[in-house]
């Protein structure tokens, strides 16, 4: 259904979704894109599904939405030491480039501390999740369209693939899926909402894997695991009580 939603004048909220779209597109965006020229797509989504832990700590340092407990402390630790496990610090950085894996992990501190910002300061707007997801993706695009006149393709060719492609990734990534996060934000919590993340592992090996044929060492799974874990055990009280708030 296609409705006719006014935007809101309120030049706060324009600034805090202007932030965002810096926080959560522009910057992670093309940190991402230049990271996965020099690492696989299985390490990135491995990285990516840090995104939860990054939530946390970025809730008790900067935004103070609850009190520091026991069990998340002890998930942001076993969390840790997954990612440890993922890069295999006992052997170096093989052949990853450390600027790569640095630039994946700043683009993951991004998305952690973009959920609590919104809670904090975006929502209090009372703007609708359609208007967010359509100017923080303007926001974005506008950001970054200079950049893409001076340096961005050098050559398009307009193949009838590219486009649907093209279409449908906007339709659902840059579309739908922003209008999701809002509405699921605001219902249960910047905490379980980026625990989204722990889908990208699983769809970056199987892709990376099958698809692309790229190879994947034991610590990799072994380490995504543990991360899961221990953001499963610092988050477990959060989405207990999301449920029951839900229901």
């Amino acid at each position: 259904m296609i409705k006719k939603i006014k935007i809101p004048r309120d030049r706060k909220l324009w600034m805090h979704v202007f932030a965002l779209a810096l926080m959560t597109n522009v910057i992670p965006g093309t940190l991402i894109a230049l990271a996965q020229t020099n690492v696989t797509s299985v390490l990135a989504g491995i990285i990516n599904s840090t995104t939860p832990l990054t939530t946390l700590l970025a809730i008790m340092l900067f935004f103070r939405h609850e009190k520091i407990k026991s069990h998340q402390v002890l998930g942001l630790f076993i969390g840790f030491m997954g990612v440890a496990t993922v890069f295999g610090i006992w052997r170096g950085l093989g052949d990853n480039a450390p600027w790569a894996i640095g630039a994946l992990v700043i683009a993951v501190t991004f998305y952690g501390i973009t959920y609590p910002y919104t809670t904090k300061f975006v929502f209090p707007r009372k703007a609708r999740p359609e208007v967010l997801a359509a100017l923080q993706v303007t926001f974005g695009g506008i950001i970054l369209l200079p950049f893409f006149i001076m340096g961005g393709i050098k050559k398009f060719e307009f193949m009838p693939i590219s486009i649907i492609s093209v279409i449908a990734l906007g339709a659902i990534t840059s579309g739908l899926a922003p209008i999701w996060h809002f509405r699921l934000l605001s219902i249960i919590g910047s905490s379980i909402t980026s625990s989204v993340a722990y889908m990208t592992p699983i769809v970056a090996v199987t892709v990376g894997v099958v698809l692309l044929g790229e190879p994947i060492t034991w610590n990799e799974p072994v380490g995504g695991a543990i991360v899961l874990a221990g953001t499963a055990i610092s988050q477990g009280r959060h989405l207990r009580d999301s449920l029951e708030i839900v229901d």
